[in-house]
């Protein structure tokens, strides 16, 4: 299959790239916006077409989630108005289309593991541009998956797991929310899913993915501290009234995994194994 990922820049777009030296079967295509801009309705038709693609996986977003509540216009183009010019041209060359999005259409005010048919209710700009995102495309094109994913992290680019080992080495203490539970998802556990999904055959529908199990923000660095060796830094915990943010966060996003492990028949890793894995590839490529 010709196979199309946009945003390749990114932590989950090199991760593609990464696993398809695992698909050589396949024919690749990464753009990012220098050589696709996906806001461009004649460009991405002409791209689509002329390939000849048959599957478009759609890593591209704007993620700056408190940037994106005084940058609106932006946001929505970026998450709402490309996926569906995205799926408009997918459906016309009858190529099938895997859009990412967010643990951010929900509020965060549940008690128990959002399944997909959980109602979404953002409350921030990125999670309704997102939510918008998810709707372009399903009513756009009929051969589309939506999956959503939370807490991305990856060797690439700049996430919470760089952050975090950064600030451990430079300083004495540091001060991280607690009252936030979710999952951190490699993105490379991630990309693995959409290949599991593209090598059976797309289907149809919306799926949550993220590594298994729960955890806080305080959490989740005194585990990235422990497998980086940082001993050096105290991490105190903090609730979100201490860490005012432009954008609402959810305080509650655990996502269930149900439906895509049945679907795709995946095992899913524990995101402490996952955690693990990705710092002892950040060591290796920092010489440590």
């Amino acid at each position: 299959m010709k196979i199309l990922v946009t945003g390749a820049d990114g932590q989950l777009g090199n991760e593609m790239q990464v696993l398809a030296k695992e698909n050589p079967q396949h024919t690749y295509y990464f753009t990012d916006v220098h050589e696709l801009d996906i806001c461009n309705e004649g460009a991405v038709w002409a791209y689509i077409g002329e390939k000849k693609i048959d599957v478009v996986v759609n890593c591209a977003a704007y993620t700056a989630v408190d940037k994106a509540e005084e940058d609106g216009e932006l946001c929505r183009k970026l998450n709402e108005v490309a996926p569906g010019i995205l799926a408009r041209a997918s459906q016309y060359y009858g190529a099938a289309l895997i859009q990412i999005s967010t643990d951010y259409v929900f509020n965060g005010r549940a008690y128990l593991p959002y399944t997909e048919d959980f109602k979404p209710c953002p409350n921030s700009v990125y999670g309704l541009t997102k939510l918008a995102g998810e709707c372009e495309v399903l009513e756009n094109c009929q051969n589309a998956m939506v999956i959503r994913t939370a807490w991305l992290y990856s060797t690439f680019g700049n996430n919470f797991v760089k952050t975090m080992i950064r600030l451990g080495r430079e300083r004495e203490s540091l001060g991280v929310i607690f009252d936030q539970i979710g999952t951190p998802t490699y993105a490379n556990d991630l990309a693995r899913a959409i290949f599991a999904a593209i090598n059976k055959g797309v289907v149809r529908g919306v799926y949550h993915f993220s590594n298994e199990g729960v955890c806080s923000w305080y959490d989740f660095t005194l585990a990235i501290h422990r497998l980086a060796g940082i001993t050096t830094c105290k991490v105190r915990p903090l609730h979100t009234a201490e860490y005012p943010t432009k954008a609402a966060r959810p305080h509650y996003s655990v996502l269930d995994k149900t439906k895509i492990k049945d679907t795709f028949n995946i095992e899913i890793p524990h995101w402490e194994e996952s955690l693990e894995r990705c710092i002892l590839k950040l060591e290796k490529e920092d010489g440590r």
